[in-house]
């Protein structure tokens, strides 16, 4: 049997793995071992073992991950979110709809400080989910807008995924945080303006509260400075040149622990959860990346990615066809995947595929750039499309008297939004490219 043909059967053995449930990690392991005994024998991956995890591990971007999930951890547990829903809430929530616009832009500015989907979920259901309920929120609205905002988790920089899509493609993870910032807005506006149209097709769903006086909106403006100054140090360091991601990972980290302990809810018997929560995430994302090492080097000595790219160069697809193939397979993809291993599993193949296709004159760093979030836009779609759905589940258990039909219903507006946003994204990569040519 050819190496192709082998890297091909031990892809369809990794995908057996994953729908048995075996951990990502422990599976792209297996699979790499497996292939690579298969095509070069016990030495060369001793030989090649001895070395990975020292290589990987070793790699000075790979701090970064720590320190944005401690950071996240401290504006989960700190209380950070409430002040920045309380404020959105004054400003709109007389609007029909308006909590639900409100929980929207909290998610992404919370999204700021956090880099994770699914905490972003967790931490504004908490403070979000029971104020859309008491205000007669349609059970699908509140889940849905919830569940959706969420995903700005990964959207917005910081975004741990983006960091690892950074390090599999060989790219600059200031630039890509960059590339990131106007999409992310642009989700952030379209997922408001589902809403409104939502609301308007069923009144009931989304009922204005009382207007606030300018006195309140001035005084519940003040939970939003702590993120806001956070914000703009670590975002604007790095676009700035003053310090690299890491860097402004590590100031952020500190600033944010500094206001979760003085104006939140942190106390020092909940440093020790953050501490753990931060390690086993940690050491779980660094697992999965030594599995990924290991499959990667199984499918380059296999050249399964160069038969893939080179049979569909040579086939004359047209590129766009090309790509909206690849995006469609993240869609279906993401009904059974999570993210992280969504990325992992596909950037290896896909990349060379879209490195060897022609966009719009693009060279290849622009390129690149344009597909990562591209990628990272279409994988986040995975968080709330059934039947895996992490963000729904995770909304709709803490009101679990709500079914999860109506959950998933729920999330219908914002699918469209995030579709239609996508396309927009490939009919015109200047919208991603903008600030990327501006400032560099």
């Amino acid at each position: 049997m050819s190496s192709v043909a082998l890297g091909g059967l031990f892809l369809a053995f990794l995908l057996v793995l994953l729908a048995i449930r075996i951990p990502i990690a422990i599976a792209m392991l297996l699979t790499g071992i497996g292939g690579y005994v298969s095509i070069s024998g016990w030495d060369p991956l001793l030989n090649y073992l001895k070395t990975v995890a020292y290589a990987r591990y070793t790699v000075y971007d790979l701090s970064v991950i720590p320190l944005f999930l401690l950071m996240g951890q401290f504006a989960s547990r700190g209380g950070l979110a409430t002040g920045l829903f309380r404020a959105a809430a004054a400003m709109v929530g007389h609007w029909r709809g308006g909590l639900a616009i409100s929980a929207i832009g909290s998610c992404a500015a919370f999204g700021a400080v956090c880099g994770s989907s699914v905490a972003t979920a967790a931490t504004m259901g908490q403070v979000a989910l029971p104020e859309l309920r008491r205000y007669k929120y349609s059970n699908s609205l509140a889940v849905g807008c919830l569940a959706a905002g969420g995903t700005l988790g990964i959207l917005i920089p910081p975004s741990v995924v983006l960091v690892i899509y950074a390090i599999l493609a060989q790219q600059n993870i200031s630039t890509l945080f960059m590339a990131a910032f106007v999409p992310g807005i642009l989700a952030v506006i379209g997922y408001m303006i589902a809403i409104a149209i939502y609301v308007r097709l069923f009144p009931d769903s989304g009922p204005a509260q009382e207007r606030s006086s300018w006195k309140q909106r001035l005084q519940a403006q003040q939970g939003v400075w702590p993120v806001l100054l956070i914000f703009l140090v670590v975002l604007g360091g790095i676009y700035g040149g003053w310090f690299t991601p890491t860097e402004a990972a590590a100031i952020g980290t500190v600033g944010t622990g500094f206001f979760a302990f003085t104006l939140g809810k942190m106390r020092l018997a909940e440093l020790k959860e953050v501490l753990l929560g931060t390690g086993v995430t940690t050491a779980m994302i660094f697992m999965i990346l030594l599995g990924a090492d290991v499959m990667n080097a199984f499918l380059a000595i296999s050249q399964l990615p160069n038969f893939i790219a080179e049979s569909i160069s040579g086939a004359g697809l047209p590129p766009f066809l090309v790509l909206a193939g690849i995006l469609v397979l993240y869609l279906i993809l993401g009904c059974v995947m999570d993210t992280m291993s969504m990325i992992l599993l596909t950037i290896p193949i896909f990349f060379p595929v879209i490195m060897g296709l022609d966009f719009y004159g693009l060279d290849q760093t622009e390129k690149a750039i344009w597909f990562g979030i591209l990628a990272l836009m279409v994988v986040e779609i995975g968080m709330v499309t059934p039947p895996l759905g992490m963000n729904v589940y995770v909304i709709a258990g803490m009101a679990r008297d709500i079914p999860m039909r109506d959950a998933f219903r729920g999330i219908v507006p914002f699918l469209i939004s995030d579709v239609v946003r996508v396309v927009i994204l490939v009919l015109f990569p200047s919208i991603t490219l903008c600030l990327v040519r501006w400032l560099t």
